[in-house]
């Protein structure tokens, strides 16, 4: 009896010290180095967006912020990376909601699960924005939608992969005004950005970061904002439902994820310095600057988010019957 009374004590003992240095290890995050992943290429928003936080957020964790780009398969290599990391808080994840609430529904090649990742904090919000080459005999959107009829397959759209948000908001399109275009995906938005100011292809939908200084160049054009608000940034630009396509209505988000089993106080601390960049007057109207807004969602509040758009984004990739190769 006695030897068993010192095992139980014993390990009484090495769960307490255990909880211990658990405890110290928290206390003190960040003790080194983050590094923060992107699943797309250099350019699109969910790369600005990374780099727009992480210069702030390092300076008031008191250490250097990393970001990574991991683009390719539909978000996939990026999300199994960081899936496998140790769930230390020190590899977080920069998550584009079309790779995270629609790449599900689309793809049979996933390599994770929404259960691999805990919700950090909800960052930028913005609309999706439909842009066109300006030398493209095409003014306004009702002139897209005449000579798209006028012309059903001709106009080449751009998006960052199939299944992806841009994708499924030109078949929305499509759908809703019953015209044809030919869907090119791209490896990012980046990368299609690049095709379309070479005029490779015609068109491209996406949030409007990436895409302002070449409109205020004058060599895209916005047609359209989708959703039922106008962005301060282009307070010119209609929105699809003032032209009569409320159901075109698309709103990407890009928020920060963590693996699963980072422990909570690690999370809490994280999200809770989020919140004070994005917060910030700084932040906020470089978001509008960019057609974004600065959007803090806390870890539950953002959990909650995801879980309502997995359902609702779900009857959308359905109707328009998209798969991802």
């Amino acid at each position: 009896m006695k030897h068993k009374a010192y095992v139980v004590l014993h390990l009484l003992f090495l769960g307490l010290v255990g909880a211990n240095i658990v405890s110290a290890q928290t206390d003190a995050y960040p003790v080194r180095p983050i590094t923060m992943i992107v699943p797309t290429a250099p350019g699109g928003t969910t790369d600005i967006s990374a780099r727009m936080l992480a210069t702030p957020l390092g300076s008031a964790l008191g250490q250097t912020i990393v970001v990574e780009n991991k683009g390719g398969g539909n978000g996939n290599i990026a999300a199994a990376q960081v899936k496998r990391a140790p769930a230390d808080g020190y590899m977080i994840m920069m998550q584009y909601s079309g790779y995270h609430v629609i790449t599900p529904h689309v793809s049979k090649q996933q390599q994770w699960e929404q259960k691999d990742f805990q919700a950090v904090a909800n960052v930028i919000s913005a609309p999706q924005i439909i842009v066109i080459r300006a030398d493209l005999p095409i003014k306004n959107f009702k002139e897209l939608i005449a000579y798209a009829k006028a012309n059903p397959g001709k106009l080449n759209y751009a998006s960052s992969g199939n299944g992806s948000l841009q994708h499924v908001t030109g078949a929305m399109l499509e759908q809703q005004a019953g015209i044809k275009m030919t869907h090119i995906p791209y490896k990012g938005t980046g990368p299609a950005l690049q095709d379309l100011l070479a005029g490779q292809v015609d068109i491209t939908f996406g949030t409007a970061p990436p895409f302002m200084q070449h409109v205020a160049s004058g060599r895209l054009r916005v047609l359209a904002v989708t959703g039922k608000t106008r962005l301060p940034s282009l307070p010119d630009v209609p929105t699809t439902a003032e032209v009569g396509y409320p159901k075109v209505d698309a709103t990407s988000w890009f928020g920060v994820f963590a693996p699963a089993g980072v422990p909570k106080p690690i999370i809490d601390k994280l999200s809770a310095e989020i919140a004070k960049v994005i917060q910030s007057p700084a932040f906020r109207q470089r978001a509008i600057d960019l057609g974004a807004s600065a959007d803090y969602e806390n870890p539950k509040q953002f959990t909650d988010h995801v879980a309502n758009e997995l359902v609702s984004w779900a009857n959308v990739v359905k109707a328009a019957k998209i798969e991802a190769e």
